[in-house]
């Protein structure tokens, strides 16, 4: 292998896979002291994806994988390193990765999770980049897939409204750095004082798995509503300056913006934050609600595919997520 201190680090393809069944808010309704009205005023979904009893994080995340090499004329054998970011792995070990690396058939590549919940497809890409961009590996893919319907409390309408299933996939590709697209940098940020914000509380590492814990649905999610949103409107905003500020642009470079799909209003007040118009702003929350870490691979995939993202544009991603966490990514394509 060539060796070089800097490359580029370029997304050579992406891909994305959503569970047939659809839950729509007159689903809800249904079960819930809630309304489509509701739900729709306040956070700008209407239906969300819910997996099957046979699927998971690794078979969403595997189907999303294999579109991605299809979308970037690559083979499995292709690949180098495969990066799972998800918070709801299939098992607590071996790692959800391994399980797509099986499935795709990746014998190649190495492979891990990381865990930064809604900010993890950023996180993940902040990775694969540097990877690439030292000229280590050639092909890394980095996927969001998340099955959150299992961690659900479905009486709780706060939360129970907001989120879906679903995966999404990028490879990036390592070219010589003189190339004029592909990655300009990832900035990631956390702050662990305000862990209490989102949290699923039960685990193994703190006391055993338990039927009080159980009972009391210690492992569904659990979210402060107002503070998350307030959290992500502020931290979103100053971290997609931060990008665009170490990059030397400014918001009028900026021709699309990919958020994270969390909540309707936090994408409007963050679009008026940074005095960048909502036209300029992809939204796929009203199909998929929040999916996670998924959200962003899968929204930059239909980007791509409606044509928003075109040859040539620069398009920022921006992301909050339980920890808390954050990040952005400034991309050229």
């Amino acid at each position: 292998m060539k060796k070089s201190s800097y490359y580029q680090a370029k997304i050579a393809g992406t891909g994305m896979y959503l569970p047939e069944k659809i839950l729509t808010n007159a689903d809800l309704e249904k079960t819930l002291d809630t309304s489509d009205e509701w739900i729709q005023t306040r956070t700008g979904i209407q239906e969300r994806r819910i997996a099957q009893k046979d699927e998971a994080s690794s078979t969403l995340g595997a189907n999303a994988a294999k579109n991605a090499l299809n979308d970037a004329g690559l083979t499995p054998e292709d690949l180098d390193l495969i990066i799972v970011c998800t918070s709801t792995p299939d098992v607590l070990y071996p790692s959800t990765a391994c399980f797509v690396q099986k499935i795709i058939g990746a014998s190649r590549a190495a492979a891990y999770d990381i865990s930064a919940v809604c900010s993890g497809f950023v996180f993940g890409l902040s990775i694969a980049e540097q990877f690439v961009k030292s000229g280590r590996y050639e092909h890394v893919m980095v996927i969001g897939a998340e099955v959150n319907s299992r961690i659900m409390d479905w009486t709780d309408r706060k939360t129970c409204v907001l989120f879906g299933d679903g995966a999404g996939a990028a490879i990036l590709k390592r070219v010589e750095s003189s190339e004029p697209s592909g990655i300009l940098s990832t900035h990631i940020h956390s702050d662990g004082n305000h862990s209490d914000f989102l949290i699923v509380p039960g685990g193994i590492g703190r006391e055993p798995v338990n039927n009080d814990a159980v009972d009391n649905k210690m492992y569904c999610l659990k979210m402060a509503g107002q503070s998350t949103f307030k959290m992500a409107v502020k931290r979103m905003s100053e971290v997609s300056v931060e990008c665009l500020e170490y990059n030397g642009l400014t918001t009028e470079d900026v021709d699309v913006v990919v958020p994270h799909q969390a909540n309707r209003r936090i994408i409007e007040t963050v679009s008026q934050k940074l005095n960048v118009p909502l036209d300029k702003f992809f939204i796929n929350i009203h199909k998929y609600g929040n999916t996670s870490a998924a959200s962003i691979p899968i929204a930059l995939h239909e980007a791509r595919e409606s044509g928003k993202i075109q040859q040539g544009n620069l398009s920022l991603l921006t992301v909050l997520g339980a920890g808390l966490t954050w990040g952005a990514a400034a991309i050229r394509w």
